[in-house]
């Protein structure tokens, strides 16, 4: 394994690591991870790797995942080092340089599919993604105007999780749904609407896309009129709504459980 000593000569190599700003990494569609968990579930997904910058204590620690990913350069440095390197104080061992996967095309999605509208939260994307994987959601689509899945906050707040998922940018929603309705998906919205169905008298289709909107105004008229179908959450009188990726977590694990009672 190529392991390299930081010197004065070979730290420029990793100013990536400083830059927090995701057009910083669109330019050569790189990402950056963080965090021992983080780091080791996305080196099990087989992503390409560019480069890693941890401990010793690192290394040694997981030696046998490393050992056989080819990864070009594998940086040593001391936690005091990494924490002047980043720009500030950090909390963990080891941060990893690498390409963001090729999305999927629209023919490689499964049945079940979580699709976001506007949602302008690296948090929020990072939270549904780890939520989706946990309940067996396995395709997840963006619009590619808004935060990237594979910006840094969105990855540690998926635990890494979002490079087990499936997928796919979106230029413009309504041409993205109506080809999802050609591939006999049926669009599903998340909205309070006066003619919302209960989510517990949902019939769930085989294949279907559940559509969240934006944090602060959710779903438009117009991308409602395309769903088949709108779905809300049953609430205590007095509140109007849960936040967006708890709402989704709660309708997606429903839609999971009645489906497999179809």
């Amino acid at each position: 394994m190529n392991f390299i000593n930081i010197t004065p000569e070979n730290i420029r190599e990793l100013d990536i690591y400083h830059q927090f700003r995701d057009k910083a990494f669109s330019a050569d569609d790189s990402f950056i991870a963080d965090s021992p968990k983080v780091v080791n579930l996305i080196l099990a997904q087989n992503l390409h790797i560019r480069s890693i910058l941890a401990t010793s204590e690192y290394y040694e620690k997981n030696f046998e995942l490393i050992k056989d990913k080819n990864i070009p350069k594998l940086f040593v440095a001391t936690k005091e080092t990494m924490q002047n390197i980043v720009g500030h104080k950090i909390h963990h061992n080891v941060m990893m340089h690498g390409t963001r996967p090729k999305h999927s095309s629209i023919e490689e999605l499964g049945d079940s599919i979580i699709m976001l509208d506007e949602i302008s939260s690296t948090q929020n994307i990072g939270s549904i993604a780890r939520s989706a994987v946990a309940i067996g959601v396995g395709s997840y689509i963006l619009p590619n105007h808004g935060p990237h899945p594979y910006s840094r906050r969105a990855l540690r707040v998926s635990m890494g999780h979002i490079s087990m998922l499936k997928t796919l940018l979106y230029e413009d929603i309504s041409k993205m749904i109506i080809e999802l309705k050609k591939r006999d998906y049926y669009i599903y919205g998340a909205e309070v609407t006066p003619t919302s169905t209960p989510l517990s008298q949902v019939k769930v289709k085989k294949k279907w896309v559940l559509l969240m909107g934006h944090e602060g105004y959710g779903l438009s008229s117009e991308v409602i009129s395309l769903c088949d179908e709108i779905v809300t959450i049953e609430m205590m009188q007095g509140v109007k709504s849960f936040n967006v990726a708890v709402a989704a977590s709660i309708i997606m694990y429903q839609f999971k459980v009645s489906s497999t009672k179809v």
